[in-house]
């Protein structure tokens, strides 16, 4: 299959390049110019990079050299809160991007779209609830979205995400935070720790997402699905998991800092998954095998893990 992916320098969408690359498939990716692109480069050399310049030329330019069979669309801008000078970062990465990637799809005959969203679109597991404007924006994308299906004849599966972790994450998120405590063992402050969280770890992601790729020749119109573990632990039930399997106590000030405002206390659950799909890794294998990749790494740049 030939694939297009944007997205591919993140975590997840390079995660899906290289799942892609190893299985044989033709990977094309779309990068701005300012994007990094030594890792992906170096892990699936078999990846064609075009361009983004911000313009609509640049993409049809892609698609119509490219010819892919379908589109995944992973790349977004992600801020759980946003300042005013934000606002136009977040239109443009989130809804003109995309629109317009949708369109050099339509002007090429391109029609099949995997379309990665957030589960964060139903705060209180409402059908539509917002977390942030983030998460609106990825709502007001999948609007449009709507548009090239019922005008244009797209098949669209639109796959909605939990947590993500695994090997080689380097975000600053949550057991980022946990193994710089635990190597430093400096106090970290954190919430009270109520609330539910969804860990999936990244292999079963990228699964899903490649059952849903070979899905879209077979649909009609739009699908949506989530992609969670549908077992949320609370938060300190997962820094618990952690320090147990690392062997290693991490000092915790819970209650440290507040809640975030419209903090999600519990994850979205009605939700279908992908048929055929279930997150297969439990909690303490993932910890295990992400914290056996960071111990390497660590030893082979001369940091103790």
């Amino acid at each position: 299959m030939s694939v297009l992916v944007t997205g591919a320098t993140g975590y997840v969408g390079g995660s899906f390049v290289r799942w892609l690359a190893a299985r044989g498939h033709s990977v094309s990716a779309i990068v701005r110019p300012e994007s990094a692109t030594d890792a992906l480069e170096s892990d699936a050399p078999s990846a064609n990079l075009h361009i983004y310049d911000g313009t609509l030329d640049s993409l049809s330019t892609a698609i119509a050299r490219i010819r892919p069979e379908c589109v995944v669309h992973v790349a977004s801008l992600v801020l759980v809160h946003h300042q005013p000078g934000d606002v136009d970062r977040l239109i443009a990465s989130n809804i003109l991007f995309p629109t317009q990637l949708l369109e050099a799809m339509h002007q090429a005959g391109v029609r099949q779209f995997l379309n990665i969203g957030t589960s964060w679109e139903h705060y209180q597991d409402s059908p539509y609830n917002p977390v942030n404007l983030y998460a609106a924006t990825k709502h007001a994308f999948e609007d449009v979205l709507e548009f090239y299906v019922q005008a244009c004849g797209f098949k669209a599966i639109t796959l909605k995400l939990f947590d993500t972790y695994g090997p080689g994450d380097v975000r600053p998120k949550l057991f980022g935070l946990l193994r710089q405590a635990a190597r430093s063992g400096t106090p970290l402050a954190m919430s009270p720790g109520g609330q539910l969280v969804d860990p999936v770890f990244i292999d079963d992601v990228v699964e899903a997402m490649d059952l849903a790729i070979q899905m879209l020749p077979q649909i009609e119109g739009t699908k949506v699905y989530g992609a969670g573990s549908r077992h949320p632990l609370s938060l300190r039930e997962v820094v618990e998991t952690y320090a147990d399997v690392c062997g290693r106590p991490i000092q915790v000030a819970w209650g440290g800092r507040p809640y975030r405002p419209r903090e999600v206390m519990t994850p979205w659950h009605d939700y279908d998954t992908v048929p055929g799909w279930q997150a297969r890794t439990p909690l303490r294998d993932g910890i295990r095998r992400m914290e056996l990749d960071s111990a390497i790494d660590g030893l082979l740049s001369g940091i103790s893990p």
